[in-house]
C-alpha cells in the first residue's frame, strides 16, 4: 500500500513539471505552425497551451489575433477577454476587441440599412449611440464622410443653390445634427470593413 502511495506522490510531481514542459511545447509547435501558414493547427495548438497553464495570457493573445486575420470577430473578441482577464492592462487585446466590435457593428449595420431595417426607432437609437461614441472618443473626423477630390473641386467651381431652390428634406436625425449636419451620409463608412 505504501508502495502505490509512493508511486502516486511520484507521478503527481511529475506530472506538475510536465504541465509547464507542456505549455512550452504547445507554443512551440503552434509558432511554428503560424510560420508554416497552417493556422488552423496553430489554433489548436494554442488552445491546448492554454489548457496546460491556463495562467497564461499569450496562447490567447496569439489566438486573437489569428482570429482577427482570418475576420473571425466574434472568436478574436472572446480570446481577447480572455487576454484582459489576465491582465487588464494588454493593449493587443483591448485593440483587437475594440477594432473587433467595430467591425461586426459596421458588418450589422450595413446590413440593416441594406434592409431598410434602420429605420425602427431602436435601431435607429443604438446607430446614433454608436455614432456618437466614436466621435467622443476618436473626434469629429472619424464621422466626416470622405469626398473625391473631383467632386469637391466641381462643387467649388459652381455657385451654391439659393436657399429657396433647395428641395425640401426630411427631417434629420439627432444622429446628423451631432454629426455636424450632414444627415444621409453613412457615418460608419470611414471605420473600415472586413
Amino acid at each position: 500500500m505504501a508502495l502505490v502511495l509512493l508511486s502516486l506522490l511520484g507521478a503527481c510531481a511529475t506530472t506538475g513539471g510536465q504541465g509547464a514542459s507542456d505549455y512550452g511545447s504547445l507554443m512551440s509547435q503552434a509558432e511554428s505552425a503560424v510560420s508554416a501558414g497552417r493556422v488552423d493547427a496553430a489554433l489548436v495548438a494554442f488552445a491546448d497551451a492554454a489548457k496546460a497553464d491556463p495562467t497564461k495570457k499569450e496562447p490567447w493573445v496569439r489566438s486573437a489575433q489569428l482570429q482577427f486575420d482570418k475576420s473571425n470577430y466574434a472568436r478574436a473578441i472572446v480570446a481577447a477577454e480572455e487576454v484582459l482577464q489576465r491582465d487588464p492592462d494588454d493593449m493587443v487585446a483591448d485593440g483587437i476587441l475594440t477594432v473587433s466590435g467595430f467591425r461586426i457593428a459596421n458588418h450589422s449595420l450595413q446590413r440593416l440599412q441594406g434592409r431598410g431595417a434602420l429605420s425602427s426607432e431602436t435601431a435607429r437609437r443604438e446607430a446614433e449611440t454608436l455614432a456618437g461614441t466614436l466621435k467622443a472618443t476618436m473626434g469629429d473626423d472619424i464621422l466626416a464622410p470622405e469626398e473625391p477630390q473631383k467632386a469637391t473641386a466641381a462643387r467649388r467651381a459652381r455657385p451654391a443653390p439659393r436657399a429657396s431652390a433647395a428641395p425640401a428634406r426630411p427631417a434629420a436625425s439627432s444622429a446628423s445634427s451631432e454629426s455636424g449636419g450632414q444627415s444621409g451620409a453613412d457615418p460608419f463608412k470611414n471605420i473600415g470593413g472586413n
